[in-house]
């Protein structure tokens, strides 16, 4: 067959692509003319908009004043409130005449009150007139009702006048029993230090090696050599009393250098001396002392020792008669007026041969080496303490009874107080200052107890008054054993970290949060120690 020519195919192309371009213009012509229509048909609702806009703004500034709904006297919000009070009143007086029905009733319409309330606060509108008059409705009636069976404003009052002072009444006896119960725990000793001090005195009485050993050591040069660096530390605890001195001679760094001398008393005396004959705390010297033996301390001499011999006093202390109403509870303790608490203020008797010593307390864990402290210039001043005077609470006026003309005649009220737990004293400083005198005067001036109550901290700031250098408070951090927000920084920066407190950290109720401070440096390796612990 025969083909085309090709100028005829090439017109019939031509004439196809015509049509599509043709169709191509008439879209893009009805697209823009959609496109203004389209913006025109917008631009007209705009006014209608920014109404929507402004009533929306209006709603949210109704949300941010619904408080003043709850306080405005003519709101539908505040006469809810009221009755729901009123009717909560009723309950209370309708569930003590064991009218269980009406009390229902009244919780009923409570709680729904308490739901409409809510409604209106999350959807920041006013609650109107047809929401809260069905509600107020029926709580009248209701309150009306408990008005007709005699719950009137007068019984209500007197009513909830008596549950008020029987709640009060019951909180302070809570609050009493709960201090004695605290002071009891505080004051004894844990089972398990208990089942130590036996097996170890049974050791004592056993091991003939432990008494050899004791004899070779009684007379040792170190205990009067100067030129060590003596601790003492007077306390009835054996695993307290190791813990500071291994944690003493771990942060030290010359422990062979160290003489601890211990003074206990004849209970736990034999305990003592077996525990730290059997452990070694890296070549540092042990050296206990029964307080018995110390027959200068007796009635004729100091006066603490005479009041404890009182029938009196031994009574008022011992026999754990409970403390009256306006007594300290903490003062009944019997550590108050240990000789072991105020042994303290005898030291240079103790220790005559030495010039220089730091005082630890039982309830310490030490962090840093002290053999620093023996070097301070304490300015001719008997003895270096840290401050306590950060808080109002620990200034003298808390300690003693300036109405008194005997103490407010000599002693600044708003004087700085300052803690006992770890004191350096200068022995010589001590004596030319004649302190255990001052002491023994001041005890002889608070006999009747006016000038203040008990405790070795008192008389402390009496007699070191004037002769007490401050240290840096890094020496010294003190309130981990009842202050449970101590700050950890001060804690780690501190030499001495010090358990003053009902919390001990060897007692059950010791706060969590630090007992592993105390713990690191217990010998868990002891059998004793093992026995004791697991049974």
């Amino acid at each position: 067959m025969r083909r085309r020519a090709p100028e005829f195919r090439r017109s019939s192309r031509k004439k196809l692509s015509d049509w599509i371009w043709w169709l191509l213009g008439f879209f893009i012509v009805a697209g823009l003319v959609l496109f203004i229509v389209h913006h025109r048909h917008e631009s007209t609702f705009e006014p209608p908009i920014k109404d929507v806009n402004t009533k929306f703004e209006d709603a949210s500034q109704e949300s941010v004043n619904f408080t003043q709904e709850l306080v405005s006297s003519t709101s539908f919000a505040r006469q809810l409130i009221d009755q729901m009070t009123l009717a909560k009143a009723y309950v209370i007086i309708a569930k003590e005449r064991s009218n269980a029905q009406l009390a229902w009733e009244l919780s009923s319409q409570i709680r729904k009150c308490q739901r409409l309330l809510s409604q209106a606060a999350v959807r920041g509108k006013s609650v109107t007139l047809e929401e809260a008059h069905p509600v107020v409705s029926r709580l009248s009636e209701l309150i009306y009702r408990s008005r007709d069976n005699h719950y009137d404003i007068s019984t209500m009052i007197v009513t909830l006048k008596k549950h008020s002072q029987a709640l009060e009444e019951r909180a302070i006896a809570a609050t009493v029993q709960s201090a004695e119960f605290g002071q009891l725990a505080a004051e004894s000793l844990p089972k398990y230090l208990h089942c130590l001090n036996i097996k170890l005195t049974m050791d004592w009485f056993e091991n003939l090696k432990l008494k050899k050993l004791a004899d070779e050591q009684r007379n040792s040069p170190r205990l009067v050599d100067i030129n060590l660096y003596h601790f003492c530390i007077f306390s009835d605890n054996v695993l307290a009393t190791s813990v500071v001195i291994n944690s003493t001679v771990s942060n030290s760094d010359h422990p062979q250098q160290l003489v601890f001398h211990v003074v206990t008393d004849a209970v736990n005396y034999y305990a003592m001396k077996a525990w730290f004959l059997r452990n070694n705390f890296q070549g540092c010297t042990v050296d206990i002392q029964n307080i018995d033996d110390f027959s200068w301390l007796n009635a004729s001499y100091s006066p603490m020792v005479k009041r404890l011999l009182n029938e009196e006093t031994q009574h008022q202390y011992l026999s754990g008669v409970t403390a009256g109403e306006n007594e300290d509870l903490k003062f009944r303790s019997p550590k108050f007026v240990s000789l072991l608490n105020h042994l303290r203020f005898y030291i240079p008797e103790v220790y005559p041969y030495l010039e220089k010593v730091v005082f630890l307390d039982d309830d310490v864990v030490v962090q840093k080496d002290l053999t620093p402290l023996f070097s301070l210039d304490l300015h001719g001043n008997v003895m270096g303490a840290v401050e306590t005077c950060l808080e109002a609470f620990h200034r003298f006026y808390k300690y003693l009874n300036f109405s008194n003309p005997l103490i407010s005649s000599k002693f600044d009220p708003q004087a700085c107080g300052w803690a006992f737990g770890v004191n350096v004293f200068d022995l010589a400083a001590w004596k030319k200052a004649n302190v255990t005198g001052r002491y023994h005067y001041w005890l002889e001036q608070n006999s009747d107890q006016l000038l203040w109550k008990k405790g070795a901290l008192p008389p402390g700031l009496l007699v070191f008054y004037g002769l007490m250098e401050p240290l840096d408070r890094r020496w010294h951090v003190l309130g981990l054993g009842y202050d449970m927000e101590v700050d950890d920084r001060l804690i780690d920066s501190a030499a001495v970290a010090h358990f003053n407190g009902n919390m001990k950290p060897w007692q059950k109720l010791a706060i969590s949060r630090y007992k592993h401070l105390w713990q690191q440096y217990i010998n868990l390796s002891n059998t004793h120690l093992q026995d004791c612990i697991m049974n």
